[in-house]
């Protein structure tokens, strides 16, 4: 018998819900297997793949841009050693107003033309960025140069305004290389980056050396090769990155570039408060012969903090590059706790290795024996760094550039105001423990200001076991006797970390969680 059309289409719509019902019938005797988000699979995916980028090619860029602290740290015992005391003096002053100076002239278009590019997906706008980059640096280089006989006596370079000029000349070729390295990180082009960074940094200390050698061993001659190195560089970086200049005209993407990039500027400029606060502190309360002995201590201690610094430049554009708010949140979440892993044994060895590494770096007169509890202190402050770059970059993808500056300014001020507090007490123990301060405030307040924080959570138990048993095991070295037998447990436990270290590394390029 055949049934009619709608009957027909009943009986079927019966048979299909009948199949339906079956189909989505769990079985008892199955465990039952929870759904999977698709934002949580799609950040997991994230994660698996950033960790590759990150602990893998996103080193190689760490490794490059580093090349700048193992150069200023083997030339500056021969620069002692070839000028005189007072010239490798000022030149440590115009060095310092020149990283000041060129903070200006970046006005945070760096940082911009990162964003820019990922949210645009292609060049264009974000090359742009780049001539607006190069006039800024431009005007503010040519600014600082004419108004050198108002300010220079009163920086303190009474008689030393050919330095000065040289310094001032340093910095716009400095800016544009900078912004022009951030740019081909975000494309990746290793090569050219690698050519670029190495140029600006090692070629101005082989020219600088050069020059002292051969024309005049003093202050202005050295930084005439940083000079000649920078704009051989910006050069390079130009010729790299093609400059578009119609950017020069676009008002909107400038308006949005500056809105972030000014209150990254005034953030950075905090951040140099914060680096060398603490050094006017001690000069100020305990003398020149105390920030000599804490500049030693803080170069061993800090140059974990500057790897860090790298790292946070190297890793901006692949953040920057996830669009997916939960998933950004995770890879941070992820990096965050694989550095704090990574961190346990270098902060390890680091304080292993200082009395060892003290007495080559400084004479007896510095009193070496004294200054590893400084480097303890100093190293320690790599934790919460880790923490404020984790936050921070996340701030800066969703421009929040204004809460950056003005956290960045206050844990400048808390830096100063601890220095106060700590010094007259501790010594320069005390501006070590200040810095350590200023930083926690700066990463709880940085976490603070996440516009989302109900997803946001530390590292778990085990993670910040393995890192108190490490500092653990570094704060009570530091009271063991700094004899021979000693010293060689000591680097005997250095070359135990090595291993540790790599095997971390290892694992951090390839977990998820």
């Amino acid at each position: 018998m055949t049934l009619p059309p709608q009957t027909r289409r009943e009986a079927r719509a019966a048979r299909e819900a009948e199949a339906s019902a079956v189909a989505v019938t769990p079985d008892p005797s199955e465990p039952a297997v929870e759904p999977v988000p698709e934002a949580l699979d799609t950040g997991s995916v994230a994660v698996r793949k950033g960790s590759s980028v990150l602990f893998g090619r996103g080193l190689l860029y760490v490794v490059v841009w580093s090349m700048q602290l193992v150069v200023s740290s083997l030339i500056s015992p021969v620069l002692a050693h070839l000028m005189p005391p007072a010239e490798f003096g000022v030149l440590a002053s115009a060095i310092a107003l020149y990283q000041a100076l060129v903070v200006l002239a970046v006005i945070g278009m760096d940082q911009a033309s990162v964003l820019q590019r990922a949210e645009d997906g292609d060049d264009r706008k974000a090359r742009g960025l780049m001539a607006v980059g190069m006039v800024t640096a431009s005007l503010v280089t040519v600014l600082a140069l004419t108004t050198i006989p108002v300010w220079g006596d009163a920086a303190g370079f009474i008689g030393n305004h050919p330095l000065l000029l040289v310094a001032v000349l340093w910095t716009g070729p400095a800016a544009i290389v900078q912004i022009s390295l951030a740019l081909l990180v975000a494309q990746d082009r290793i090569k050219v980056f690698a050519l670029t960074s190495l140029l600006s940094s090692i070629g101005g200390s082989i020219i600088g050396l050069g020059l002292l050698t051969w024309v005049q061993a003093d202050a202005t001659t050295y930084a005439w090769g940083g000079v000649v190195a920078q704009v051989a560089a910006m050069v390079i970086g130009i010729t790299a990155t093609r400059p578009r200049f119609a950017g020069l005209f676009d008002t909107r993407t400038m308006r949005r570039a500056f809105r972030l990039g000014i209150p990254i500027t005034l953030g950075n400029l905090s951040y140099f408060v914060l680096n060398v606060g603490d050094r006017l502190v001690v000069q100020r309360l305990l003398g020149p012969d105390e920030v000599a002995r804490y500049q030693i201590a803080y170069v061993v201690g800090s140059a974990v903090i500057l790897l860090l610094t790298f790292t946070n430049n190297a890793w901006a554009p692949h953040f920057a590059a996830v669009r997916d708010a939960v998933a950004r949140r995770q890879l941070a979440m992820h990096s965050r706790d694989e550095l704090y892993r990574l961190l346990a044994p270098v902060l390890l060895a680091v304080t292993l290795v200082s009395p060892v590494a003290l007495p080559i770096l400084a004479p007896a007169s510095y009193r070496v024996q004294e200054l590893t509890v400084v480097v303890f202190v100093v190293a320690i402050t790599a934790f919460p760094v880790v923490a404020s770059g984790a936050t921070g970059r996340l701030l800066l993808v969703e421009r929040r550039g204004v809460a950056v500056g003005v956290i960045a300014a206050i844990a400048g001020a808390v830096n100063i105001g601890a220095n106060l507090v700590f010094v007259p007490i501790m010594g320069i123990a005390g501006a070590a423990v200040a810095t350590v301060i200023a930083y926690v405030v700066l990463a709880v307040l940085q976490q603070a200001a996440l516009p989302d924080r109900r997803e946001w959570r530390g590292p778990d138990l085990r993670l910040v076991l393995t890192v108190a048993v490490s500092l653990g095991i570094a704060g009570v070295s530091v009271f063991v006797p700094q004899d021979a037998l000693w010293n060689w447990v000591r680097v005997a436990g250095v070359l135990a970390c090595v291993p540790w270290f790599f095997t971390r590394l290892r694992a951090a390029r390839g977990s998820a969680a």
